[in-house]
């Protein structure tokens, strides 16, 4: 169903859904297996043509299919609203960041505070960690990772079975 809608969403917009899928950019990103750059990472912009290198923040929100990042605060630009007389709203213009590619960050090494590049290596006990080349130190995942991004539904109804209910055992063997 989901699928069936977002071929309709490309096709009402004109754009060819084959077209999209030839991107080099996503062909590219479906490669990619590891992912070193996770949400609630800090990292700095390390592209020297960007318009704020240098500066760090954390990461808002990783697009995997299209290998970009949302850094909070950073690379921000304006949105248009158009106005709609027929409500009586106004034109409105909005701040937002924008994606960026996940080449043009790099997480922070803990140690120095400096961007660095990621190895990957396994503790004693078995558990598969982030390594900064820069210092050797560990990066940790982060906290908010470990939070659900949409909280589970947990209103009841008078149509979901009571838990004495379903406890209860109805079949009896012959």
């Amino acid at each position: 169903m989901a699928t069936r809608q977002k071929l309709m969403t490309l096709l009402t917009q004109g754009k060819n859904p084959k077209r999209v899928a030839n991107r080099p950019s996503i062909r590219e990103a479906a490669k990619k297996t590891k992912w070193n750059i996770l949400r609630g990472d800090t990292v700095q912009i390390i592209q020297k043509s960007h318009p704020e290198y240098g500066k760090q923040g954390i990461v808002k929100t990783v697009d995997r299919k299209r290998d970009r990042v949302i850094v909070e605060g950073l690379n921000k630009s304006i949105q248009q609203l158009r106005a709609k007389p027929d409500l009586g709203l106004p034109g409105k213009q909005l701040v937002k960041e924008r994606s960026m590619h996940y080449s043009n960050v790099n997480l922070i090494d803990p140690v120095t505070g400096l961007p660095t590049r990621i190895t990957r290596k396994y503790l004693e006990d078995g558990t598969k960690v982030r390594v900064a080349k820069r210092s050797g130190a560990i990066i940790p995942r982060p906290e908010i990772l470990l939070e659900r991004r949409r909280p589970k539904k947990m209103n009841v109804t008078e149509s979901d079975t009571l838990e004495e209910d379903v406890w209860e055992e109805t079949y009896v063997p012959k």
